[in-house]
């Protein structure tokens, strides 16, 4: 029988860029529902009380989604996560309107999920211009409007780089997008929950989100569909014509109420949450720096507190990563890619080469973490490049 782990055997996790432990309070909701007699059933099963207790729960937490978001709740389409969501914002999108246009606009440094959704698209007779990134990993707004044609249909751009941390002009690129009666979607898998988004504000038109990246389950986001009775999509499955015919399948209703519940729970601490990771990042970097001589990828001031993108003078990150096994987790970029032997994307994008390419390690925090957790991951990492400075 396999027995579990302590917590304190384990390396400190410093890597929830990737993924983020469940909160207690969230896994206590999703509990309750997966043992409640009453809210078990099919959420499509209307023909009974059970059924349609269980589409009332589903109700409730998409009108949750919906209030952080300034959205109107049937916009919300329940997804398996943001890689599904993006998906269905592009081919969707395009596959729909593909007469009104074949030309989309991204980043060279987005999410594979993005990358080879629009690279599929580009198989099926869309064209697609990438667009560089400044040194500093930001997309100038300027760029992005230089880019757009008359047959231009969507730009998709993210909100928060998933291995640099780096926020994008996302509010600049909205008002050009809608200026210029173009669709815009915005990958906010990093951002949703930690920073406010509120599309009553800001006119993005399709927004993807994952709950396990604000302390939620696994297998659980949504797209949000600005306008959907006006704005169709073609799905990408077919079948019971769940999600107002865009996502066939069984609601998991425990799953939407964890996102829901998670996203309540990140949006209420939000402001603390932000005070609190900033200041773990800010001494992690004094402490750092004061000991080893280290160099920081992306922008200084606009960029997430919750990730940081690194490399030591003259240290490989596997052999780094390596050295670290035991007591650190951390990460050489994307949890999509890692353990390829491709260097990041984002970086070489942004005109990082050589041993800083090859040295970079991505170091993500969350309200869980403490000053001590950052006092020892800076021990443990110092320790770890000397050993590695004393074997070359």
């Amino acid at each position: 029988m396999e027995t579990r782990l302590d917590a304190k055997s384990l390396p400190l996790y410093l890597d929830t860029a990737a993924t983020t432990r469940i909160a207690p309070e969230v896994l206590a909701a999703m509990v309750e529902q997966l043992e409640n007699p009453r809210t078990f059933a099919n959420p499509s099963s209307s023909a009974h009380a059970q059924g349609q207790a269980a589409a009332a729960v589903v109700a409730g937490a998409r009108a949750e989604v919906a209030a952080e978001f300034g959205c109107d709740p049937d916009e919300v389409i329940f997804t398996a996560g943001a890689t599904e969501a993006n998906n269905l914002a592009l081919r969707g999108l395009a596959l729909a309107h593909a007469e009104q246009g074949r030309h989309l606009i991204t980043s060279r440094i987005e999410h594979h999920a993005v990358l080879a959704c629009c690279e599929s698209l580009e198989r099926d007779g869309f064209e697609v211009s990438y667009l560089p990134p400044d040194r500093w990993g930001r997309i100038p707004p300027e760029a992005v409007e230089a880019a757009i044609r008359p047959d231009t249909l969507l730009i998709s751009l993210m909100h928060t780089n998933n291995e640099t941390g780096v926020l994008q002009p996302i509010e600049d690129v909205a008002a050009l997008a809608a200026e210029h009666g173009v669709l815009l979607h915005v990958d906010a898998a990093q951002a949703a929950g930690k920073l406010r988004i509120r599309l009553d504000e800001t006119p993005i038109d399709l927004l993807s989100i994952s709950a396990h990246k604000f302390h939620g389950p696994k297998g659980i986001g949504c797209l949000i569909v600005r306008n959907r009775r006006q704005l169709r999509l073609r799905p990408l499955m077919y079948g019971g014509g769940q999600e107002f015919g865009l996502r066939p399948g069984t609601l998991p209703t425990h799953q939407i109420v964890g996102l829901s519940a998670a996203l309540t729970l990140a949006a209420s601490r939000r402001g603390c949450d932000l005070t609190h990771v900033a200041q773990l990042k800010r001494h992690f970097i004094q402490s750092l720096a004061t000991r080893l001589k280290i160099q920081i990828h992306g922008h200084p001031e606009q960029a997430s507190p919750y990730i940081l993108n690194l490399s030591l003078d003259g240290i490989g990150s596997d052999a780094l990563i390596n050295q670290l096994a035991g007591v650190l987790a951390i990460a050489s970029g994307s949890a999509c890619s890692s353990g390829t032997i491709e260097p990041s994307h984002v970086l070489r994008s942004m005109g990082i080469e050589g041993a800083d390419l090859y040295g970079a390690v991505r170091i993500s925090f969350d309200r869980a973490h403490s000053l001590e957790d950052i006092a020892t991951a800076v021990d443990n990492i110092v320790a770890a490049a000397r050993r590695l400075q004393e074997l070359s």
